[in-house]
Formats: C-alpha cells, structure tokens, sequence
C-alpha cells in the first residue's frame, strides 16, 4: 500500500514538472557574424572618378593673329609661322581654348611673283596647339578666311595666299612715263621751235620706259603682316580632359600678336613721284 502511494506520488510530480511553460524571456543567441565580401577580396580594384572630356570638332573655325609677318619676298618652304587666338572657343558652356593660345604653323611652298605675269602666293598649314597653361595637341588645320582689310587674295581651291594683281598698276606705269617724256620732248621741242614734235618724240621716249619699268619689276609680293588677323578651320577633332583645362596658374596674356595689321594696297603706286610741268 505504501510502495503504491509513493509511485502515484512521483507520477503526479512528473506531470506537473511537464506542464510548465518554459521562460520566453530568455534572450536567443546571436547569430555568428559573417566577415564583408569586400573586406575578404583584396583583389577588387577601385572604383576611379569618371574624368570629362571636351571635344572641339572638326571645321570649327578660329580666329588668330599674326605674331610675325610673313611675305613672298623673304620666306622659303620650312619657316615657322607664330600666331595667338584671339577669341574664345566654347564646348559645353566652358572656355576650352581661351584668347592668348598659342598655334604654330609651316611655310610649305613659296612662289614669287612674276616680272611679266604672275602673281607672288604662300601655302600655310597649321600643325600645333598649345594652351595658355602649356596644354599641346599636334592637329592639322587651313586658312578659311583673310582679314578685310588685306589686299592679299584666299585661294579656297588650293589652299594658297596670293598677291593681289597689279594690271592697274602697270598701265598706271606706262601712262605716267608717257606723260612725262611728252612733258620733256615739248620742252625741249619748244626752245627748238618744234614743240608738237618734240611732244611727240618724248612721248614715244616716255611710253618705251614705262613698258621697260614693267617688263623688268616685280609684282606685289604676298604679305601677311603682324597683327592681321586670320581664320583657320580644323581638319580633324581636338580633344580635352576636364584636368587639362584649369587656367588658374597660366601666365597673364601679354598680347603680341598686336600689330598694324595688313599693309595698304599697292596697286597704283607711282613709279615717278613728281611729274614733269607742262
């Protein structure tokens, strides 16, 4: 009786234990921390800054000015030509090639002009670009456009600078000389008693010179002088990085492509000055 007791006992306290709820409040176990996919590849390179570009294309056209002078009379194939910008060149709303730039360029044929006929004429090509910061592009770029005030003529066909013609200037020879041998005959004819004779005799005398004068000078020579202004359009795009355009430490402009700019015509220039009286 008491052994049956005793296991009705134990099997009440077993039940209860069982029954009891388990505390919630106990804190669950952090989960194991993983280590970063980054951290563990070493070998993943590093992002770099996307750097902008700047492209001034093709046949856009640019104002210069002339830092030497140039002529037919004194160049040969080879010289280097020295001119300055003049203008601001815009891509995207920012100055890529600012006033005071610097282009060089290259003589390449030189052609004197003719006693009897032909006119003098210079090829020019631009080869080089350098930036107020000291910024270089090699390009190849022409001559689009003279300045207004040059008698000197654009050969858009062939590229060339070419005098300007001087068959006024001739004929404005050949009259000057005639007038002025008829001055002389008609005085010398005169003190002889045979004035319209002698008018005639110098006349001739006069007219033989000029067309001499002609025959044996020279036309104008082609010149570009310092300070006239050209354009030159390029051949081909110029690039720019963003990094290449900073002008905060270049040198102030200094100007030097200021000069008087094209010489005066010299068609009807006279070879005698001063005319005989009459």
């Amino acid at each position: 009786m008491l052994l049956r007791s005793s296991l009705l006992a134990l099997a009440m306290v077993v039940s209860v234990s069982a029954q009891e709820p388990t505390d919630s409040s106990a804190p669950d176990p952090k989960p194991a921390a993983t280590p970063d996919a980054k951290a563990l590849d070493t070998n993943a390179p590093e992002s770099k800054p996307v750097i902008k570009t700047f492209q001034v294309e093709t046949n856009t056209h640019i104002p210069l000015s002339m830092i030497n002078s140039v002529s037919t009379k004194t160049a040969t194939p080879g010289d280097r030509v020295y001119l300055e910008t003049v203008f601001p060149i815009m891509v995207g709303g920012r100055i890529v090639i600012p006033p005071g730039s610097y282009v060089a360029g290259t003589i390449t044929k030189v052609e004197r002009p003719g006693k009897v006929k032909g006119r003098g004429q210079f090829y020019l090509r631009f080869d080089s670009l350098t930036l107020p910061n000291g910024v270089t592009r090699d390009f190849r770029a022409r001559v689009s456009q003279l300045d207004g005030r040059a008698s000197e003529e654009l050969d858009r066909n062939e590229g060339s600078i070419k005098s300007e013609g001087n068959k006024t200037g001739d004929a404005h020879t050949v009259v000057e000389t005639t007038v002025a041998g008829a001055s002389v005959g008609a005085l010398a004819g005169s003190v002889a008693g045979a004035t319209g004779m002698g008018a005639g005799i110098g006349a001739a005398a006069g007219a033989a010179a000029g067309l001499a004068t002609v025959l044996f000078t020279r036309g104008p020579d082609a010149v570009l002088a310092k300070g006239t202004t050209i354009e030159m359009v390029l051949d081909r795009n110029v690039d720019f990085d963003e990094t290449e355009l900073n002008f905060s430490n270049a040198p102030p402009r200094n100007n030097i492509g200021e000069g008087t700019g094209p010489l005066p015509s010299q068609k009807n220039k006279s070879v005698y000055p001063q005319r005989w009286p009459l």
